[in-house]
Protein backbone atom coordinates (compact mmCIF):
# COMPACT_ATOMS: atom_id res chain seq x y z
CA UNK A 1 0.00 0.00 0.00
CA UNK A 2 1.50 3.55 -0.78
CA UNK A 3 1.94 5.64 2.09
CA UNK A 4 2.74 8.88 0.78
CA UNK A 5 2.58 11.21 -2.05
CA UNK A 6 3.63 14.58 -2.12
CA UNK A 7 4.94 17.36 -4.60
CA UNK A 8 8.72 18.09 -3.40
CA UNK A 9 9.66 21.53 -3.59
CA UNK A 10 13.00 21.49 -2.07
CA UNK A 11 15.09 18.76 -1.57
CA UNK A 12 14.39 17.91 1.60
CA UNK A 13 11.49 18.29 4.04
CA UNK A 14 10.78 19.37 7.23
CA UNK A 15 10.17 16.08 8.63
CA UNK A 16 10.05 12.74 7.46
CA UNK A 17 9.23 9.76 9.77
CA UNK A 18 12.06 6.99 10.52
CA UNK A 19 13.45 5.27 7.56
CA UNK A 20 13.28 1.72 6.54
CA UNK A 21 14.09 0.09 3.30
CA UNK A 22 10.49 -1.06 2.77
CA UNK A 23 9.60 2.86 2.20
CA UNK A 24 11.81 2.86 -1.10
CA UNK A 25 8.69 1.51 -2.60
CA UNK A 26 5.80 2.23 -0.79
CA UNK A 27 6.37 6.20 -0.12
CA UNK A 28 6.39 7.88 -3.52
CA UNK A 29 7.38 11.99 -4.03
CA UNK A 30 6.67 13.22 -7.25
CA UNK A 31 9.54 15.54 -8.48
CA UNK A 32 7.67 17.43 -11.89
CA UNK A 33 10.60 18.21 -13.76
CA UNK A 34 11.82 14.52 -13.71
CA UNK A 35 8.37 12.67 -13.88
CA UNK A 36 7.43 14.54 -16.79
CA UNK A 37 10.64 13.70 -18.34
CA UNK A 38 10.44 10.32 -17.76
CA UNK A 39 7.17 10.01 -19.14
CA UNK A 40 7.92 11.26 -22.57
CA UNK A 41 10.97 9.26 -22.61
CA UNK A 42 9.08 5.67 -22.11
CA UNK A 43 5.57 6.76 -23.89
CA UNK A 44 8.10 7.80 -26.90
CA UNK A 45 9.43 4.26 -27.18
CA UNK A 46 6.70 2.67 -26.23
CA UNK A 47 5.11 4.52 -29.62
CA UNK A 48 7.87 3.15 -31.64
CA UNK A 49 7.31 -0.65 -30.68
CA UNK A 50 3.02 -0.19 -31.38
CA UNK A 51 4.53 1.21 -34.59
CA UNK A 52 6.21 -1.31 -35.67
CA UNK A 53 3.44 -3.70 -34.22
CA UNK A 54 0.89 -2.34 -36.43
CA UNK A 55 2.85 -2.46 -39.57
CA UNK A 56 3.36 -6.21 -38.90
CA UNK A 57 6.71 -6.02 -38.01
CA UNK A 58 8.39 -7.83 -34.87
CA UNK A 59 10.44 -6.06 -32.04
CA UNK A 60 11.77 -8.39 -28.93
CA UNK A 61 9.84 -8.17 -25.76
CA UNK A 62 13.03 -8.76 -23.32
CA UNK A 63 14.15 -4.82 -25.53
CA UNK A 64 10.97 -3.06 -23.84
CA UNK A 65 10.81 -5.06 -21.23
CA UNK A 66 14.50 -4.15 -20.31
CA UNK A 67 13.76 -0.16 -21.53
CA UNK A 68 10.47 -0.01 -19.72
CA UNK A 69 10.50 -1.93 -17.11
CA UNK A 70 14.10 -2.13 -15.21
CA UNK A 71 15.45 0.95 -16.98
CA UNK A 72 12.74 3.39 -16.74
CA UNK A 73 11.27 1.64 -13.46
CA UNK A 74 14.38 1.97 -11.81
CA UNK A 75 14.53 6.20 -12.99
CA UNK A 76 11.42 6.20 -11.49
CA UNK A 77 11.98 4.22 -8.34
CA UNK A 78 15.14 6.60 -7.61
CA UNK A 79 13.49 9.80 -8.56
CA UNK A 80 10.25 9.25 -7.48
CA UNK A 81 10.09 6.78 -4.51
CA UNK A 82 10.57 6.76 -1.56
CA UNK A 83 14.32 6.52 -2.24
CA UNK A 84 13.98 10.43 -3.02
CA UNK A 85 12.41 11.38 -0.29
CA UNK A 86 15.16 10.76 1.82
CA UNK A 87 18.03 11.22 -0.49
CA UNK A 88 19.08 13.95 1.14
CA UNK A 89 18.07 13.14 4.59
CA UNK A 90 20.94 9.82 4.85
CA UNK A 91 23.88 10.16 2.74
CA UNK A 92 23.68 6.22 2.72
CA UNK A 93 20.09 6.21 0.72
CA UNK A 94 21.45 8.49 -1.85
CA UNK A 95 24.45 6.03 -2.19
CA UNK A 96 21.51 3.69 -3.28
CA UNK A 97 20.05 6.49 -5.30
CA UNK A 98 23.55 7.10 -6.79
CA UNK A 99 24.10 3.73 -7.69
CA UNK A 100 21.02 2.81 -9.70
CA UNK A 101 21.01 5.78 -11.68
CA UNK A 102 24.90 5.59 -12.58
CA UNK A 103 24.98 1.70 -13.31
CA UNK A 104 21.14 0.04 -13.12
CA UNK A 105 19.53 2.48 -15.11
CA UNK A 106 22.12 2.97 -18.51
CA UNK A 107 22.66 -0.70 -18.72
CA UNK A 108 18.56 -1.33 -18.57
CA UNK A 109 18.01 1.22 -20.92
CA UNK A 110 21.20 0.13 -23.24
CA UNK A 111 19.70 -3.08 -23.43
CA UNK A 112 16.60 -2.25 -24.75
CA UNK A 113 18.45 -0.42 -28.11
CA UNK A 114 16.13 2.98 -28.27
CA UNK A 115 18.39 3.78 -31.40
CA UNK A 116 17.82 0.74 -33.19
CA UNK A 117 13.75 1.29 -32.27
CA UNK A 118 13.93 5.21 -33.83
CA UNK A 119 16.11 4.03 -37.19
CA UNK A 120 13.17 1.23 -37.92
CA UNK A 121 10.11 3.66 -36.74
CA UNK A 122 10.66 7.24 -37.79
CA UNK A 123 9.62 8.90 -41.00
CA UNK A 124 11.75 9.64 -43.77
CA UNK A 125 15.12 7.86 -45.63
CA UNK A 126 18.67 7.99 -44.92
CA UNK A 127 18.73 11.11 -47.11
CA UNK A 128 15.56 12.81 -45.96
CA UNK A 129 13.45 13.01 -42.54
CA UNK A 130 14.02 12.83 -38.76
CA UNK A 131 16.00 9.23 -39.80
CA UNK A 132 18.43 11.34 -41.84
CA UNK A 133 18.73 13.95 -38.46
CA UNK A 134 18.79 10.83 -36.17
CA UNK A 135 21.81 9.48 -38.32
CA UNK A 136 23.45 12.92 -38.51
CA UNK A 137 23.88 12.77 -34.54
CA UNK A 138 24.94 9.33 -34.25
CA UNK A 139 27.80 9.93 -36.62
CA UNK A 140 28.96 13.20 -35.87
CA UNK A 141 32.20 14.08 -34.67
CA UNK A 142 31.04 15.21 -31.27
CA UNK A 143 29.17 11.96 -30.61
CA UNK A 144 32.70 10.38 -31.60
CA UNK A 145 34.50 11.93 -28.95
CA UNK A 146 31.79 11.79 -26.20
CA UNK A 147 31.92 8.06 -27.15
CA UNK A 148 35.64 7.50 -27.27
CA UNK A 149 35.98 5.03 -25.08
CA UNK A 150 39.69 6.39 -22.64
CA UNK A 151 37.47 9.74 -22.34
CA UNK A 152 34.18 8.23 -21.18
CA UNK A 153 36.06 5.75 -18.72
CA UNK A 154 37.89 8.59 -17.38
CA UNK A 155 34.76 10.94 -16.87
CA UNK A 156 32.90 7.27 -15.15
CA UNK A 157 35.97 7.20 -12.93
CA UNK A 158 36.50 10.97 -11.79
CA UNK A 159 32.62 12.01 -11.90
CA UNK A 160 31.98 10.40 -8.38
CA UNK A 161 35.67 11.87 -7.00
CA UNK A 162 34.01 15.26 -8.28
CA UNK A 163 30.83 14.28 -6.73
CA UNK A 164 32.01 14.09 -3.24
CA UNK A 165 34.89 15.86 -2.31
CA UNK A 166 34.04 19.03 -4.18
CA UNK A 167 31.46 21.75 -3.15
CA UNK A 168 29.27 20.26 -5.81
CA UNK A 169 27.30 17.50 -3.48
CA UNK A 170 26.82 20.21 -0.93
CA UNK A 171 25.09 22.48 -3.75
CA UNK A 172 23.07 19.53 -4.35
CA UNK A 173 21.90 19.45 -1.04
CA UNK A 174 20.56 23.19 -0.98
CA UNK A 175 19.60 23.54 -4.61
CA UNK A 176 16.53 21.65 -6.22
CA UNK A 177 17.95 22.59 -9.30
CA UNK A 178 21.41 21.27 -8.70
CA UNK A 179 20.16 18.43 -7.20
CA UNK A 180 17.65 17.51 -10.24
CA UNK A 181 20.69 18.04 -12.22
CA UNK A 182 22.60 15.93 -10.20
CA UNK A 183 20.69 12.94 -11.49
CA UNK A 184 20.44 13.38 -14.92
CA UNK A 185 24.48 14.09 -14.26
CA UNK A 186 24.37 10.53 -13.42
CA UNK A 187 22.19 8.71 -16.21
CA UNK A 188 23.79 10.74 -19.04
CA UNK A 189 27.76 9.50 -17.74
CA UNK A 190 26.69 6.20 -17.05
CA UNK A 191 25.12 5.86 -20.65
CA UNK A 192 28.28 7.50 -21.91
CA UNK A 193 30.29 4.66 -20.72
CA UNK A 194 27.96 1.78 -20.82
CA UNK A 195 26.02 2.13 -24.14
CA UNK A 196 28.90 1.27 -26.61
CA UNK A 197 30.13 -1.25 -24.43
CA UNK A 198 27.01 -3.04 -25.14
CA UNK A 199 27.20 -2.61 -28.44
CA UNK A 200 23.09 -3.25 -29.10
CA UNK A 201 22.44 -0.02 -30.60
CA UNK A 202 24.52 1.00 -33.65
CA UNK A 203 26.26 3.97 -31.50
CA UNK A 204 30.31 5.19 -32.04
CA UNK A 205 32.66 4.18 -29.63
CA UNK A 206 32.16 0.35 -30.12
CA UNK A 207 34.98 -1.84 -29.91
CA UNK A 208 36.13 -5.27 -29.41
CA UNK A 209 35.48 -7.30 -26.45
CA UNK A 210 37.99 -8.26 -25.17
CA UNK A 211 39.00 -4.52 -24.68
CA UNK A 212 35.50 -4.20 -23.58
CA UNK A 213 35.96 -6.78 -20.97
CA UNK A 214 39.18 -4.58 -20.22
CA UNK A 215 37.31 -1.43 -19.75
CA UNK A 216 34.96 -2.71 -17.19
CA UNK A 217 37.36 -4.78 -15.38
CA UNK A 218 39.33 -1.26 -14.65
CA UNK A 219 36.05 0.27 -12.85
CA UNK A 220 35.15 -2.46 -10.40
CA UNK A 221 39.01 -1.98 -8.21
CA UNK A 222 37.60 2.02 -8.68
CA UNK A 223 34.12 1.32 -6.59
CA UNK A 224 36.09 -0.29 -3.76
CA UNK A 225 38.74 2.46 -3.49
CA UNK A 226 36.14 5.11 -3.39
CA UNK A 227 33.91 3.04 -1.43
CA UNK A 228 36.67 2.26 1.08
CA UNK A 229 37.67 6.04 1.15
CA UNK A 230 34.25 6.89 1.96
CA UNK A 231 34.25 4.71 4.68
CA UNK A 232 37.64 5.41 6.11
CA UNK A 233 37.89 9.16 6.50
CA UNK A 234 37.13 11.88 8.86
CA UNK A 235 36.03 14.03 7.31
CA UNK A 236 31.63 13.97 7.06
CA UNK A 237 30.48 14.68 3.21
CA UNK A 238 27.68 17.29 3.48
CA UNK A 239 28.38 18.02 7.19
CA UNK A 240 26.78 21.02 7.59
CA UNK A 241 24.19 19.83 5.83
CA UNK A 242 23.49 16.76 7.84
CA UNK A 243 24.26 18.02 11.29
CA UNK A 244 21.35 20.89 10.83
CA UNK A 245 19.17 17.68 10.17
CA UNK A 246 20.40 16.11 13.75
CA UNK A 247 19.20 19.24 15.47
CA UNK A 248 15.74 19.01 14.24
CA UNK A 249 12.65 16.91 14.73
CA UNK A 250 14.62 13.97 12.94
CA UNK A 251 17.47 14.09 15.10
CA UNK A 252 15.27 11.04 16.86
CA UNK A 253 15.52 8.61 14.86
CA UNK A 254 18.74 9.63 12.08
CA UNK A 255 21.93 7.74 12.86
CA UNK A 256 25.16 9.51 13.28
CA UNK A 257 26.93 11.18 10.67
CA UNK A 258 29.79 8.39 11.05
CA UNK A 259 27.71 5.57 10.82
CA UNK A 260 25.93 6.84 8.20
CA UNK A 261 28.72 7.77 5.78
CA UNK A 262 30.28 4.34 6.51
CA UNK A 263 27.34 2.42 5.63
CA UNK A 264 27.24 4.78 1.96
CA UNK A 265 30.66 3.66 1.12
CA UNK A 266 29.95 -0.08 1.98
CA UNK A 267 26.84 0.34 -0.37
CA UNK A 268 28.56 1.82 -2.73
CA UNK A 269 31.64 -0.89 -2.92
CA UNK A 270 29.18 -3.48 -2.82
CA UNK A 271 26.78 -2.22 -5.16
CA UNK A 272 28.96 -1.06 -7.96
CA UNK A 273 31.05 -4.70 -7.55
CA UNK A 274 28.05 -6.68 -8.06
CA UNK A 275 26.53 -4.77 -10.73
CA UNK A 276 29.81 -4.59 -12.83
CA UNK A 277 30.15 -8.40 -12.44
CA UNK A 278 26.53 -9.08 -14.09
CA UNK A 279 27.55 -6.86 -16.59
CA UNK A 280 30.59 -8.72 -17.15
CA UNK A 281 28.64 -11.87 -17.49
CA UNK A 282 26.58 -10.25 -19.89
CA UNK A 283 29.45 -9.21 -21.89
CA UNK A 284 31.03 -12.68 -21.90
CA UNK A 285 27.99 -14.33 -22.85
CA UNK A 286 27.59 -11.68 -26.12
CA UNK A 287 31.00 -12.60 -26.93
CA UNK A 288 30.46 -16.39 -26.69
CA UNK A 289 27.27 -16.36 -29.02
CA UNK A 290 29.11 -13.88 -31.82
CA UNK A 291 31.96 -16.16 -31.56
CA UNK A 292 29.71 -19.40 -32.54
CA UNK A 293 27.66 -17.01 -35.33
CA UNK A 294 30.88 -16.32 -36.83
CA UNK A 295 32.18 -20.17 -36.59
CA UNK A 296 28.12 -21.16 -38.79
CA UNK A 297 29.37 -18.08 -41.08
CA UNK A 298 32.57 -19.14 -41.68
CA UNK A 299 31.39 -22.89 -42.37
CA UNK A 300 27.82 -21.95 -44.49
CA UNK A 301 30.80 -20.09 -47.02
CA UNK A 302 33.31 -22.80 -46.79
CA UNK A 303 30.52 -25.07 -48.18
CA UNK A 304 29.48 -22.80 -50.52
CA UNK A 305 32.91 -22.78 -51.62
CA UNK A 306 33.79 -26.01 -51.50
CA UNK A 307 30.41 -26.97 -53.83
CA UNK A 308 31.51 -24.64 -56.47
CA UNK A 309 34.63 -25.42 -56.90
CA UNK A 310 33.12 -29.74 -57.02
CA UNK A 311 30.78 -28.38 -59.65
CA UNK A 312 33.48 -26.43 -61.35
CA UNK A 313 35.40 -29.87 -61.18
CA UNK A 314 32.25 -31.67 -63.02
CA UNK A 315 31.84 -29.26 -65.64
CA UNK A 316 35.29 -29.45 -66.93
CA UNK A 317 35.55 -33.52 -66.91
CA UNK A 318 32.06 -33.05 -68.70
CA UNK A 319 30.39 -35.86 -66.71
CA UNK A 320 26.86 -34.54 -64.67
CA UNK A 321 27.28 -32.88 -61.38
CA UNK A 322 26.74 -35.37 -58.86
CA UNK A 323 23.52 -35.27 -56.66
CA UNK A 324 26.20 -34.55 -53.57
CA UNK A 325 27.40 -32.06 -54.93
CA UNK A 326 24.09 -30.36 -55.88
CA UNK A 327 22.07 -31.08 -52.54
CA UNK A 328 25.21 -29.02 -50.87
CA UNK A 329 24.48 -26.29 -53.23
CA UNK A 330 20.87 -26.06 -52.76
CA UNK A 331 21.46 -26.14 -49.21
CA UNK A 332 23.87 -23.76 -49.12
CA UNK A 333 23.34 -21.25 -51.55
CA UNK A 334 26.22 -20.03 -54.14
CA UNK A 335 25.40 -16.25 -53.40
CA UNK A 336 28.73 -14.47 -51.82
CA UNK A 337 28.31 -13.44 -48.11
CA UNK A 338 25.47 -10.86 -47.82
CA UNK A 339 25.96 -7.50 -45.05
CA UNK A 340 24.18 -9.16 -42.16
CA UNK A 341 26.56 -12.40 -42.73
CA UNK A 342 29.58 -10.64 -42.68
CA UNK A 343 31.47 -10.51 -39.08
CA UNK A 344 31.56 -7.18 -37.51
CA UNK A 345 35.15 -6.08 -37.37
CA UNK A 346 34.19 -4.04 -34.19
CA UNK A 347 32.50 -6.96 -32.22
CA UNK A 348 29.46 -5.59 -32.57
CA UNK A 349 26.32 -7.03 -33.42
CA UNK A 350 24.43 -6.28 -36.94
CA UNK A 351 21.52 -3.96 -36.36
CA UNK A 352 18.47 -3.33 -38.47
CA UNK A 353 17.47 0.06 -39.42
Amino acid sequence: MLRTLQITASPTSDYLPEWTWSRAVTDWAIDPFLFIAGVWVTGLYLYGVSVLKRRGDSWPIGRTISFVVLGMGGFFLATQGGVAMYDTVLLSTHMVQHMVLSMWVPLALALGAPVTLALRTLPGGTRSGPKKWLLAVVHSRVAKVLSFAPLTLALYVLSPWALYFTGWYDASLDSTYVHQMMHVHLVLIGTLFFWPLLGVDPVPGRVTYPLRLLLLLLTLPFHAFLGITIMGQETIIGEEHYSALRDGPMGSWLPSMADDQNLAGAILWASGDAIGLLFFATLFVQWVRQSMQEAKQVDRALDREEARLAAQVTTEQGGAEPEPVRAAAERTGDAPLSEPDRPSSAGGATIES
